[in-house]
């Protein structure tokens, strides 16, 4: 089965983003969604479970229908050699050298047009996830609009890697990346709409105390000394070993607790092994604790991040980091890479501390081990900063906004407004 079920039971997210973000925001949803009343809308990605696209889609999904589009959610089969030839178009898209085959990009193109036949693909508009599903394109059906949306910063794509999908995705209505910086040239209109977090889901909203220590208990963190914690997949883009790397400096003037919490993707064949890696270099040192988590583990996350006294994202590339926006919500110090999407979410010493090196990001977090006026301070302007611009609400509202002027844009009836533009 390709669709992924989408629950609409239980207490309205509507209701509850009016209680967080007040009535303006979900007003402006309801009158976009007025625009689209009686059209389909298709998303379509590679995996269901694990990474931040999966993520946002199981609840973005949701809050769409209740906004009144209806909205299902396709996932594209594929199988282990499709997996490694997109995970290396994945890695060199973000700028590692890689040297694809004709066979590689066969495999792509096959597994393309083999799920094209299996997914519904039968909306009036289409929303395609990154690189792995770009040749579903080939399905296009007339008076369709298709939109590919990049969650991928190719600021430093490798001219093989891009030249493998620049001809699919210029025959697509639409491109939508997070980032100004991420947009190359391209012959079709780009719309920059930054990811977002639900403040409702399990992995953010608030817990009980006794929650907390239920779902910590089985974990057995040492809890003497102040948790420094990264979470994300165990990928060489997040850099763990340089984590650890940064740790050993942090603990020469500090006692703390390292923690490395994650998993990985379906669709990602990397992490067993960056896993091993991280291990051997943890080696026998009882004051790093790396844990292995599967995908639905949000409320462990949750109580993880929540105890935590510094959070880390010392990614080497990235798109743009949920992890980071999650703990700026729960009002969390955090201390994270100078890359791709990050400096939106982290503004250098007022709801973060940004860094470019291990030597950095060992230097500010002792600092805010040893300062904790300023990780109060961090933490509430980075609530702040994240209840404005990266909530659900706001990314419902540019995406529907784009499909307001692609339906529009199609009669004629409007000219382009320059809508979808991400925080304001």
């Amino acid at each position: 089965m390709t669709r992924v079920p989408v629950s609409l039971d239980g207490p309205s997210q509507l209701d509850g983003y009016r209680a967080i973000v007040g009535d303006g925001p979900v007003q402006t949803l309801e009158r976009l969604a007025k625009h689209l009343r009686g059209r389909r809308l298709v998303m379509v990605n590679s995996t269901s479970l694990g990474g931040g696209v999966a993520e946002i889609l199981h609840r973005l999904v949701r809050l769409l229908n209740e906004a009144g589009i209806a909205t299902t959610w396709e996932v594209m089969p594929g199988h282990a050699r499709f997996y490694a030839v997109t995970k290396a178009l994945h890695n060199a898209l973000h700028g590692t050298p890689v040297k694809f085959t004709d066979e590689d990009r066969e495999v792509f193109r096959e597994t393309n047009q083999h799920a094209a036949s299996t997914l519904e693909l039968d909306g009036d508009l289409i929303l395609i996830h990154d690189p792995q599903p770009a040749g579903l394109i080939d399905r296009r059906q007339p008076g369709q609009s298709w939109v590919w949306r990049c969650h991928i910063d190719l600021s430093h794509a490798r001219v093989e890697a891009w030249d493998m999908i620049a001809p699919l995705v210029q025959r697509y209505d639409a491109a939508v990346f997070s980032h100004a910086s991420f947009a190359p040239e391209l012959g079709v209109p780009a719309m920059l709409v930054p990811p977002s977090i639900d403040p409702l889901s399990d992995k953010n909203r608030p817990l009980r105390e006794d929650e907390e220590e239920r779902l910590l208990e089985p974990l057995g963190i040492p809890d003497r000394h102040p948790w420094v914690t990264q979470i994300s997949r165990f990928d060489r883009l997040k850099d763990p070993v340089g984590v650890v790397r940064a740790f050993e400096l942090v603990a020469r003037h500090q006692r703390a607790q390292l923690i490395l919490a994650g998993g990985s993707a379906d669709d990602d064949p990397e992490g067993a092994e960056v896993l091993a890696e991280v291990r051997e270099r943890v080696g026998k040192r009882t004051d790093v604790s790396v844990l292995e988590l599967p995908p639905d583990a949000h409320l462990t996350i949750n109580s993880i991040q929540a105890r935590s006294t510094v959070l880390l994202q010392k990614s080497l590339r990235e798109g743009f980091a949920l992890t980071v926006s999650e703990g700026l919500w729960k009002r969390r110090a955090v201390v994270a890479s100078a890359v791709g999407g990050i400096p939106l979410q982290v503004q250098h010493e007022r709801t973060g501390l940004l860094v470019r090196s291990i030597e950095g990001a060992a230097y500010q977090t002792t600092r805010l081990l040893h300062a904790p006026a300023l990780r109060r301070e961090l933490g509430l302007h980075g609530h702040h900063h994240v209840r404005d611009n990266f909530l659900h609400t706001r990314e419902a509202r540019d995406y529907l906004a784009l499909f307001v002027w692609l339906a529009s844009h199609s009669t004629g009836a409007l000219s382009h407004p320059g809508v979808a533009s991400g925080p304001r």
